[in-house]
Protein backbone atom coordinates (compact mmCIF):
# COMPACT_ATOMS: atom_id res chain seq x y z
CA UNK A 1 0.00 0.00 0.00
CA UNK A 2 1.28 3.40 -1.21
CA UNK A 3 2.34 5.68 1.71
CA UNK A 4 2.49 9.61 0.85
CA UNK A 5 4.91 11.37 2.79
CA UNK A 6 5.67 15.14 3.45
CA UNK A 7 7.52 16.87 0.49
CA UNK A 8 10.17 19.61 2.21
CA UNK A 9 13.41 20.86 1.21
CA UNK A 10 12.97 18.85 -2.50
CA UNK A 11 12.86 15.46 -1.11
CA UNK A 12 10.20 13.10 0.34
CA UNK A 13 10.22 13.83 4.74
CA UNK A 14 8.70 10.58 6.78
CA UNK A 15 8.98 13.04 9.85
CA UNK A 16 8.00 12.19 13.28
CA UNK A 17 4.42 11.21 13.39
CA UNK A 18 3.12 7.75 13.93
CA UNK A 19 -0.36 8.55 12.83
CA UNK A 20 -1.72 7.69 9.52
CA UNK A 21 -4.77 8.68 7.66
CA UNK A 22 -6.70 6.31 4.91
CA UNK A 23 -6.91 7.26 2.05
CA UNK A 24 -10.48 5.61 0.22
CA UNK A 25 -10.88 4.80 -4.06
CA UNK A 26 -14.54 6.39 -3.34
CA UNK A 27 -16.11 4.33 -6.17
CA UNK A 28 -15.09 1.22 -4.14
CA UNK A 29 -15.16 1.96 -0.39
CA UNK A 30 -11.69 0.48 -0.54
CA UNK A 31 -8.52 1.85 1.54
CA UNK A 32 -5.66 2.44 -1.37
CA UNK A 33 -3.44 4.10 0.00
CA UNK A 34 -1.91 6.07 3.35
CA UNK A 35 -0.96 9.34 4.46
CA UNK A 36 1.57 10.30 6.92
CA UNK A 37 -0.62 12.83 9.45
CA UNK A 38 2.28 15.61 10.28
CA UNK A 39 2.92 16.75 13.99
CA UNK A 40 4.04 20.58 14.99
CA UNK A 41 7.84 19.30 14.41
CA UNK A 42 7.19 18.54 11.05
CA UNK A 43 5.60 21.65 10.29
CA UNK A 44 8.51 23.28 12.23
CA UNK A 45 10.65 21.54 9.56
CA UNK A 46 8.57 22.77 6.60
CA UNK A 47 9.22 26.04 7.49
CA UNK A 48 12.92 26.00 8.53
CA UNK A 49 13.48 25.27 4.99
CA UNK A 50 10.99 27.16 3.24
CA UNK A 51 12.79 30.44 5.86
CA UNK A 52 16.30 28.91 4.44
CA UNK A 53 14.76 28.95 1.02
CA UNK A 54 13.46 32.47 1.16
CA UNK A 55 17.07 34.17 1.35
CA UNK A 56 17.64 33.12 -1.89
CA UNK A 57 14.74 32.52 -4.03
CA UNK A 58 13.51 36.19 -2.92
CA UNK A 59 16.85 37.89 -4.25
CA UNK A 60 16.31 35.24 -7.46
CA UNK A 61 16.01 37.34 -10.88
CA UNK A 62 12.20 37.69 -11.91
CA UNK A 63 13.66 35.98 -15.44
CA UNK A 64 14.53 32.70 -13.42
CA UNK A 65 11.65 32.57 -11.61
CA UNK A 66 9.39 32.95 -14.89
CA UNK A 67 11.47 29.97 -16.77
CA UNK A 68 11.11 27.47 -13.56
CA UNK A 69 7.14 28.19 -13.97
CA UNK A 70 7.15 27.94 -17.99
CA UNK A 71 9.09 24.57 -17.72
CA UNK A 72 6.54 23.38 -14.57
CA UNK A 73 3.48 24.79 -16.67
CA UNK A 74 4.89 22.39 -19.36
CA UNK A 75 4.95 19.19 -16.95
CA UNK A 76 1.31 20.05 -16.11
CA UNK A 77 0.34 19.67 -19.60
CA UNK A 78 2.38 16.48 -20.01
CA UNK A 79 1.60 15.14 -16.63
CA UNK A 80 -2.44 15.85 -17.54
CA UNK A 81 -3.52 12.55 -17.67
CA UNK A 82 -1.75 11.42 -14.67
CA UNK A 83 -2.87 13.76 -12.76
CA UNK A 84 -6.27 13.21 -13.71
CA UNK A 85 -6.04 9.81 -12.94
CA UNK A 86 -4.91 10.00 -9.72
CA UNK A 87 -7.68 13.02 -8.42
CA UNK A 88 -10.17 10.57 -9.75
CA UNK A 89 -8.92 7.51 -7.89
CA UNK A 90 -8.83 9.70 -4.88
CA UNK A 91 -11.89 12.18 -5.07
CA UNK A 92 -14.34 10.14 -7.16
CA UNK A 93 -14.96 12.91 -10.31
CA UNK A 94 -14.77 11.49 -13.66
CA UNK A 95 -11.80 11.76 -15.42
CA UNK A 96 -13.30 14.44 -17.55
CA UNK A 97 -14.13 16.80 -14.79
CA UNK A 98 -10.32 15.96 -13.15
CA UNK A 99 -8.93 16.85 -16.81
CA UNK A 100 -10.92 20.26 -17.08
CA UNK A 101 -9.68 20.57 -13.08
CA UNK A 102 -5.78 20.30 -14.63
CA UNK A 103 -6.66 22.66 -17.18
CA UNK A 104 -7.99 25.46 -14.76
CA UNK A 105 -5.51 25.14 -12.20
CA UNK A 106 -3.00 25.44 -15.33
CA UNK A 107 -4.23 28.84 -16.41
CA UNK A 108 -3.28 30.17 -13.18
CA UNK A 109 0.45 29.29 -13.88
CA UNK A 110 0.38 30.88 -17.21
CA UNK A 111 -1.34 33.86 -15.67
CA UNK A 112 2.08 33.44 -13.43
CA UNK A 113 4.30 33.56 -16.26
CA UNK A 114 3.79 37.24 -16.98
CA UNK A 115 5.48 38.07 -13.27
CA UNK A 116 7.63 40.77 -14.93
CA UNK A 117 4.68 42.71 -16.26
CA UNK A 118 2.36 42.18 -12.73
CA UNK A 119 5.29 43.46 -10.70
CA UNK A 120 6.46 46.39 -12.22
CA UNK A 121 6.22 48.99 -9.93
CA UNK A 122 5.48 53.02 -10.72
CA UNK A 123 7.45 55.99 -11.08
CA UNK A 124 6.86 59.75 -10.94
CA UNK A 125 9.46 62.16 -12.10
CA UNK A 126 9.49 65.77 -10.40
CA UNK A 127 7.17 65.59 -7.78
CA UNK A 128 9.26 68.52 -5.85
CA UNK A 129 11.93 70.16 -6.89
CA UNK A 130 14.78 67.93 -8.05
CA UNK A 131 12.58 64.84 -5.81
CA UNK A 132 11.14 61.79 -7.95
CA UNK A 133 8.97 58.74 -6.03
CA UNK A 134 8.57 55.44 -6.92
CA UNK A 135 6.96 52.67 -5.60
CA UNK A 136 7.57 48.55 -6.00
CA UNK A 137 6.24 45.28 -4.76
CA UNK A 138 8.14 42.51 -2.64
CA UNK A 139 7.31 39.27 -1.29
CA UNK A 140 6.49 38.49 2.26
CA UNK A 141 8.36 35.35 2.90
CA UNK A 142 6.96 31.81 3.92
CA UNK A 143 3.47 31.85 2.91
CA UNK A 144 1.18 28.67 3.41
CA UNK A 145 -2.07 27.03 1.54
CA UNK A 146 -4.50 25.18 3.15
CA UNK A 147 -6.77 23.32 0.60
CA UNK A 148 -9.60 21.09 0.22
CA UNK A 149 -10.26 17.87 -0.62
CA UNK A 150 -13.27 18.76 -3.98
CA UNK A 151 -10.43 20.30 -5.91
CA UNK A 152 -7.12 18.83 -5.91
CA UNK A 153 -4.48 20.28 -8.28
CA UNK A 154 -7.06 23.33 -9.45
CA UNK A 155 -7.22 25.07 -5.67
CA UNK A 156 -3.76 24.47 -4.59
CA UNK A 157 -2.71 26.32 -7.68
CA UNK A 158 -4.93 29.24 -7.53
CA UNK A 159 -2.21 29.59 -4.63
CA UNK A 160 1.48 28.50 -4.72
CA UNK A 161 2.09 29.55 -8.56
CA UNK A 162 1.33 33.51 -8.00
CA UNK A 163 3.07 33.12 -4.20
CA UNK A 164 6.33 31.28 -5.60
CA UNK A 165 6.14 34.00 -8.82
CA UNK A 166 6.25 37.01 -6.69
CA UNK A 167 9.08 35.72 -4.59
CA UNK A 168 7.92 33.67 -1.74
CA UNK A 169 8.19 30.43 -0.36
CA UNK A 170 5.13 27.91 -0.28
CA UNK A 171 3.85 25.27 2.39
CA UNK A 172 1.23 23.66 1.03
CA UNK A 173 -1.05 21.37 3.75
CA UNK A 174 -3.25 19.85 1.10
CA UNK A 175 -6.60 17.78 2.35
CA UNK A 176 -5.36 14.93 3.54
CA UNK A 177 -8.53 12.67 1.64
CA UNK A 178 -6.57 13.57 -1.31
CA UNK A 179 -2.95 13.64 -1.31
CA UNK A 180 -1.83 12.16 -4.47
CA UNK A 181 -2.07 15.22 -6.27
CA UNK A 182 0.09 17.48 -4.26
CA UNK A 183 2.52 14.92 -4.22
CA UNK A 184 3.44 14.64 -8.05
CA UNK A 185 3.05 18.36 -7.95
CA UNK A 186 6.16 18.81 -5.43
CA UNK A 187 8.02 16.22 -8.24
CA UNK A 188 7.27 18.39 -11.07
CA UNK A 189 8.10 21.73 -9.72
CA UNK A 190 11.49 19.38 -8.78
CA UNK A 191 12.01 18.66 -12.28
CA UNK A 192 10.89 22.17 -13.33
CA UNK A 193 14.67 23.26 -11.46
CA UNK A 194 12.58 25.01 -8.51
CA UNK A 195 15.18 25.08 -5.81
CA UNK A 196 14.73 22.91 -3.01
CA UNK A 197 12.41 24.06 0.02
CA UNK A 198 10.84 26.94 -2.10
CA UNK A 199 7.60 24.71 -2.14
CA UNK A 200 6.69 22.00 0.33
CA UNK A 201 3.74 19.57 1.15
CA UNK A 202 3.25 18.84 4.82
CA UNK A 203 0.10 16.62 4.78
CA UNK A 204 -1.97 16.27 7.93
CA UNK A 205 -5.09 16.76 10.08
CA UNK A 206 -6.26 19.77 12.52
CA UNK A 207 -2.62 19.41 14.12
CA UNK A 208 -1.04 20.40 11.12
CA UNK A 209 -3.52 23.25 10.53
CA UNK A 210 -3.13 24.68 14.08
CA UNK A 211 0.49 24.92 13.60
CA UNK A 212 0.52 26.63 10.98
CA UNK A 213 -1.94 29.09 11.48
CA UNK A 214 0.17 29.41 15.21
CA UNK A 215 3.97 29.02 13.75
CA UNK A 216 5.69 32.81 14.33
CA UNK A 217 7.77 31.88 11.00
CA UNK A 218 4.54 31.87 8.59
CA UNK A 219 3.75 35.30 6.94
CA UNK A 220 -0.06 34.67 5.40
CA UNK A 221 -1.85 31.75 4.92
CA UNK A 222 -4.56 31.47 2.23
CA UNK A 223 -7.51 29.21 2.92
CA UNK A 224 -10.55 27.12 1.12
CA UNK A 225 -13.31 24.99 2.95
CA UNK A 226 -16.41 25.92 4.92
CA UNK A 227 -17.38 28.82 6.61
CA UNK A 228 -17.26 27.98 10.19
CA UNK A 229 -13.59 26.76 9.87
CA UNK A 230 -12.86 29.76 7.63
CA UNK A 231 -13.84 32.11 10.31
CA UNK A 232 -11.54 29.80 12.54
CA UNK A 233 -8.37 30.06 10.09
CA UNK A 234 -9.18 34.02 10.02
CA UNK A 235 -9.11 34.22 13.63
CA UNK A 236 -6.21 32.14 14.88
CA UNK A 237 -4.29 33.24 12.09
CA UNK A 238 -5.46 37.05 12.65
CA UNK A 239 -3.98 36.69 16.13
CA UNK A 240 -0.28 36.11 15.39
CA UNK A 241 -0.29 38.91 12.73
CA UNK A 242 -0.62 36.95 9.42
CA UNK A 243 -2.07 38.18 6.30
CA UNK A 244 -4.94 36.13 5.95
CA UNK A 245 -7.38 34.89 2.98
CA UNK A 246 -9.66 32.52 3.86
CA UNK A 247 -12.71 31.57 1.30
CA UNK A 248 -15.75 30.15 2.91
CA UNK A 249 -18.85 27.94 2.36
CA UNK A 250 -21.34 28.79 -0.44
CA UNK A 251 -25.79 28.46 -1.51
CA UNK A 252 -25.29 29.20 -4.85
CA UNK A 253 -28.55 30.61 -6.72
CA UNK A 254 -29.37 30.24 -10.47
CA UNK A 255 -32.73 32.69 -11.30
CA UNK A 256 -34.44 31.75 -14.11
CA UNK A 257 -36.36 34.40 -15.69
CA UNK A 258 -40.16 33.75 -17.49
CA UNK A 259 -38.02 35.06 -20.71
CA UNK A 260 -34.92 32.49 -20.39
CA UNK A 261 -34.54 29.64 -22.71
CA UNK A 262 -35.71 26.62 -20.88
CA UNK A 263 -34.43 24.10 -22.36
CA UNK A 264 -30.88 25.89 -22.09
CA UNK A 265 -31.23 27.29 -18.33
CA UNK A 266 -32.02 23.35 -17.71
CA UNK A 267 -29.40 21.75 -19.67
CA UNK A 268 -26.72 24.12 -17.84
CA UNK A 269 -28.57 24.10 -14.23
CA UNK A 270 -28.39 20.09 -14.57
CA UNK A 271 -24.56 20.07 -15.26
CA UNK A 272 -23.90 22.81 -12.61
CA UNK A 273 -25.77 20.86 -10.08
CA UNK A 274 -24.92 17.06 -10.53
CA UNK A 275 -21.21 18.03 -11.37
CA UNK A 276 -18.73 16.60 -9.38
CA UNK A 277 -21.55 14.90 -7.60
CA UNK A 278 -22.39 18.89 -6.45
CA UNK A 279 -19.12 19.33 -4.40
CA UNK A 280 -18.22 22.78 -6.16
CA UNK A 281 -18.39 25.68 -3.96
CA UNK A 282 -19.28 26.80 -7.51
CA UNK A 283 -22.51 24.22 -7.40
CA UNK A 284 -25.67 25.59 -8.52
CA UNK A 285 -27.61 24.61 -5.27
CA UNK A 286 -30.90 27.04 -5.07
CA UNK A 287 -32.68 27.13 -8.28
CA UNK A 288 -34.70 30.50 -7.84
CA UNK A 289 -38.07 29.84 -10.37
CA UNK A 290 -39.65 33.64 -11.39
CA UNK A 291 -43.69 33.49 -11.72
CA UNK A 292 -44.93 31.05 -14.07
CA UNK A 293 -42.01 28.98 -15.50
CA UNK A 294 -41.66 27.09 -12.28
CA UNK A 295 -43.98 23.71 -13.20
CA UNK A 296 -42.44 23.73 -16.56
CA UNK A 297 -38.77 24.35 -15.71
CA UNK A 298 -38.81 21.40 -12.79
CA UNK A 299 -40.58 19.05 -15.65
CA UNK A 300 -37.62 19.72 -17.64
CA UNK A 301 -34.67 19.51 -15.20
CA UNK A 302 -36.49 16.49 -14.18
CA UNK A 303 -36.31 14.52 -17.63
CA UNK A 304 -32.51 15.53 -17.62
CA UNK A 305 -31.77 14.54 -14.06
CA UNK A 306 -33.28 11.13 -14.79
CA UNK A 307 -30.97 10.18 -17.45
CA UNK A 308 -28.15 10.83 -15.75
CA UNK A 309 -25.24 7.88 -15.85
CA UNK A 310 -23.59 7.89 -12.41
CA UNK A 311 -21.08 5.79 -11.69
CA UNK A 312 -17.13 5.48 -11.01
CA UNK A 313 -15.55 8.35 -12.24
CA UNK A 314 -13.15 5.81 -15.14
CA UNK A 315 -16.70 4.55 -16.44
CA UNK A 316 -17.48 4.75 -19.75
CA UNK A 317 -19.76 7.80 -20.69
CA UNK A 318 -20.24 8.23 -17.08
CA UNK A 319 -21.41 11.29 -16.03
CA UNK A 320 -21.64 11.55 -12.22
CA UNK A 321 -19.31 9.65 -9.61
CA UNK A 322 -19.79 9.27 -6.03
CA UNK A 323 -19.47 11.69 -3.15
CA UNK A 324 -15.59 11.33 -1.58
CA UNK A 325 -16.98 9.56 1.80
CA UNK A 326 -19.10 7.16 3.38
CA UNK A 327 -20.31 10.32 6.12
CA UNK A 328 -20.64 12.25 2.96
CA UNK A 329 -23.10 10.02 1.65
CA UNK A 330 -25.37 9.50 4.65
CA UNK A 331 -24.94 13.52 5.06
CA UNK A 332 -26.45 13.70 1.85
CA UNK A 333 -29.33 11.15 2.37
CA UNK A 334 -30.35 12.75 5.57
CA UNK A 335 -31.06 16.64 4.55
CA UNK A 336 -33.30 15.04 1.49
CA UNK A 337 -35.07 12.97 4.20
CA UNK A 338 -35.22 16.20 6.76
CA UNK A 339 -36.50 18.53 3.28
CA UNK A 340 -39.04 15.53 2.63
CA UNK A 341 -40.13 15.57 6.25
CA UNK A 342 -40.13 19.51 6.20
CA UNK A 343 -43.07 19.50 3.36
CA UNK A 344 -40.71 19.64 0.62
CA UNK A 345 -41.71 17.46 -2.68
CA UNK A 346 -38.76 15.17 -3.67
CA UNK A 347 -39.41 15.06 -7.25
CA UNK A 348 -35.95 12.64 -7.95
CA UNK A 349 -34.78 10.43 -5.40
CA UNK A 350 -31.41 9.45 -5.06
CA UNK A 351 -31.10 7.93 -1.57
CA UNK A 352 -31.26 4.27 -3.00
CA UNK A 353 -28.99 4.44 -5.84
CA UNK A 354 -26.88 1.49 -6.49
CA UNK A 355 -23.90 0.94 -9.07
CA UNK A 356 -24.04 -2.87 -9.92
CA UNK A 357 -20.43 -3.81 -9.00
CA UNK A 358 -19.58 -1.19 -7.01
CA UNK A 359 -22.31 -1.34 -3.84
CA UNK A 360 -19.45 -0.52 -1.55
CA UNK A 361 -18.47 2.85 -2.74
CA UNK A 362 -19.90 5.99 -1.47
CA UNK A 363 -22.67 6.91 -3.95
CA UNK A 364 -25.71 8.75 -3.89
CA UNK A 365 -27.78 9.70 -6.99
CA UNK A 366 -28.74 13.22 -8.15
CA UNK A 367 -31.66 14.51 -5.91
CA UNK A 368 -33.80 17.23 -7.23
CA UNK A 369 -36.53 18.89 -4.69
CA UNK A 370 -39.34 20.98 -5.43
CA UNK A 371 -41.63 23.40 -3.19
CA UNK A 372 -38.51 24.51 -0.77
CA UNK A 373 -38.98 27.34 1.01
CA UNK A 374 -35.93 29.68 2.94
CA UNK A 375 -36.39 27.91 6.42
CA UNK A 376 -35.65 24.83 5.70
CA UNK A 377 -32.39 23.58 6.16
CA UNK A 378 -32.33 21.40 2.91
CA UNK A 379 -31.80 25.38 1.77
CA UNK A 380 -29.95 27.23 4.42
CA UNK A 381 -27.19 24.75 5.17
CA UNK A 382 -24.51 23.88 2.06
CA UNK A 383 -25.23 20.40 1.47
CA UNK A 384 -22.24 19.92 -0.86
CA UNK A 385 -23.72 16.70 -2.71
CA UNK A 386 -25.86 16.13 -6.01
CA UNK A 387 -29.21 17.95 -4.56
CA UNK A 388 -30.55 20.76 -6.59
CA UNK A 389 -33.54 22.71 -4.46
CA UNK A 390 -35.95 24.42 -6.60
CA UNK A 391 -37.89 27.64 -4.51
CA UNK A 392 -40.85 29.51 -6.46
CA UNK A 393 -40.71 33.25 -6.56
CA UNK A 394 -43.41 35.34 -8.04
CA UNK A 395 -41.02 38.40 -9.44
CA UNK A 396 -37.39 39.54 -9.99
CA UNK A 397 -37.48 41.57 -6.87
CA UNK A 398 -38.50 38.62 -4.54
CA UNK A 399 -35.27 36.72 -5.92
CA UNK A 400 -33.32 39.54 -5.50
CA UNK A 401 -34.21 39.87 -2.07
CA UNK A 402 -33.99 35.86 -1.41
CA UNK A 403 -30.52 35.76 -2.78
CA UNK A 404 -29.80 39.14 -0.34
CA UNK A 405 -30.88 37.69 3.02
CA UNK A 406 -29.12 34.47 2.26
CA UNK A 407 -25.67 34.79 4.42
CA UNK A 408 -23.53 33.11 1.77
CA UNK A 409 -22.05 35.22 -1.19
CA UNK A 410 -20.18 33.41 -3.46
CA UNK A 411 -21.45 32.94 -6.86
CA UNK A 412 -25.11 33.56 -8.71
CA UNK A 413 -26.65 33.11 -12.06
CA UNK A 414 -29.26 34.80 -13.97
CA UNK A 415 -30.76 32.79 -17.00
CA UNK A 416 -32.36 35.76 -19.06
CA UNK A 417 -33.37 37.29 -22.66
CA UNK A 418 -33.02 40.46 -21.19
CA UNK A 419 -30.07 42.87 -21.06
CA UNK A 420 -32.32 44.86 -18.91
CA UNK A 421 -32.85 42.31 -16.75
CA UNK A 422 -29.43 41.41 -16.48
CA UNK A 423 -27.95 44.38 -16.05
CA UNK A 424 -30.15 45.10 -13.18
CA UNK A 425 -28.90 41.76 -11.55
CA UNK A 426 -25.49 42.12 -11.47
CA UNK A 427 -25.80 45.49 -10.34
CA UNK A 428 -28.01 45.25 -7.52
CA UNK A 429 -27.24 41.42 -6.16
CA UNK A 430 -24.61 41.23 -3.20
CA UNK A 431 -22.49 38.31 -4.26
CA UNK A 432 -18.91 38.16 -5.44
CA UNK A 433 -18.71 35.81 -8.98
CA UNK A 434 -22.01 36.45 -11.32
CA UNK A 435 -23.04 34.68 -14.47
CA UNK A 436 -25.52 35.79 -17.24
CA UNK A 437 -26.11 32.60 -18.77
CA UNK A 438 -23.80 30.51 -17.10
CA UNK A 439 -24.15 28.88 -14.35
CA UNK A 440 -20.62 28.50 -12.67
CA UNK A 441 -19.03 31.65 -13.14
CA UNK A 442 -15.70 30.68 -12.20
CA UNK A 443 -13.16 33.72 -13.20
CA UNK A 444 -10.33 33.24 -16.03
CA UNK A 445 -7.32 33.19 -14.26
CA UNK A 446 -6.22 37.39 -14.77
CA UNK A 447 -9.56 38.09 -13.03
CA UNK A 448 -9.50 36.99 -9.21
CA UNK A 449 -11.80 34.94 -7.63
CA UNK A 450 -14.05 35.14 -4.36
CA UNK A 451 -16.95 35.59 -2.90
CA UNK A 452 -18.94 38.28 -0.75
CA UNK A 453 -20.58 37.81 3.23
CA UNK A 454 -19.79 34.74 4.99
CA UNK A 455 -18.16 33.64 1.53
CA UNK A 456 -14.75 34.97 2.33
CA UNK A 457 -12.52 36.75 5.57
CA UNK A 458 -9.84 39.02 4.40
CA UNK A 459 -9.15 41.64 2.42
CA UNK A 460 -8.19 40.02 -0.77
CA UNK A 461 -9.49 37.18 -3.20
CA UNK A 462 -7.78 34.79 -4.47
CA UNK A 463 -5.11 34.16 -7.55
CA UNK A 464 -5.49 36.80 -10.40
CA UNK A 465 -4.06 40.69 -9.64
CA UNK A 466 -5.56 40.61 -6.05
CA UNK A 467 -3.29 37.17 -5.75
CA UNK A 468 -0.42 39.22 -6.75
CA UNK A 469 -1.43 41.94 -4.24
CA UNK A 470 -1.57 39.44 -1.51
CA UNK A 471 1.47 37.61 -1.79
CA UNK A 472 3.40 40.75 -1.98
CA UNK A 473 3.66 43.99 -0.11
CA UNK A 474 4.54 47.73 -1.32
CA UNK A 475 7.19 50.08 -0.72
CA UNK A 476 7.53 53.51 -1.44
CA UNK A 477 10.78 55.44 -2.14
CA UNK A 478 11.14 59.41 -2.66
CA UNK A 479 14.58 60.55 -3.84
CA UNK A 480 16.85 63.42 -3.92
CA UNK A 481 20.17 63.63 -5.25
CA UNK A 482 21.63 67.25 -4.39
CA UNK A 483 24.30 69.16 -6.31
CA UNK A 484 27.20 69.13 -3.70
CA UNK A 485 27.13 73.48 -3.63
CA UNK A 486 23.22 73.32 -3.26
CA UNK A 487 21.68 74.24 -0.02
CA UNK A 488 20.22 71.76 2.21
CA UNK A 489 16.95 72.64 2.15
CA UNK A 490 16.60 71.09 5.72
CA UNK A 491 13.54 72.75 7.21
CA UNK A 492 11.94 71.89 10.60
CA UNK A 493 7.97 72.09 9.33
CA UNK A 494 6.84 69.33 7.63
CA UNK A 495 7.79 69.00 4.15
CA UNK A 496 5.75 70.10 1.84
CA UNK A 497 5.81 69.47 -2.60
CA UNK A 498 8.11 73.16 -3.86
Amino acid sequence: MTTYDHWISGSTFPGESDRFGDVFDPATGSVDSQVRLATAADVDAAVLAARRAFETWSETSIMTRTRILFAFRQLLVEHEDELAAVISAEHGKTLGDAKGEVVRGREVVEFACGISQLLKGEFNDQVSGGVDSHSFRQPLGVVAGITPFNFPIMVPLWMHPVAIACGNTFILKPSERVPGASALVARLYAEAGLPDGVFNVVHGDKVAVDAILDHADIDAVSFVGSTPIAKYVHERASLTGKRVQALGGAKNHAVVMPDADLDYAADHIVAAGYGSAGQRCMAISAVIAVGPVADTLVDKIRERTIDLKVGPGTGEDVEMGPVVTAASRQRVIDYVGQGEDAGAKVVVDGRDLVVEGHRDGFFVGPTLIDHVTTDMNVYTDEIFGPVLTVLRVPSMDAALELISANPYGNGTAVFTSSGEVARTFQRKVPVGMIGINIPVPVPMAFHSFGGWKDSLFGDHHIHGPEGVRFYTRAKVVTTRWPHVSEDSLAAMNFPTAQ
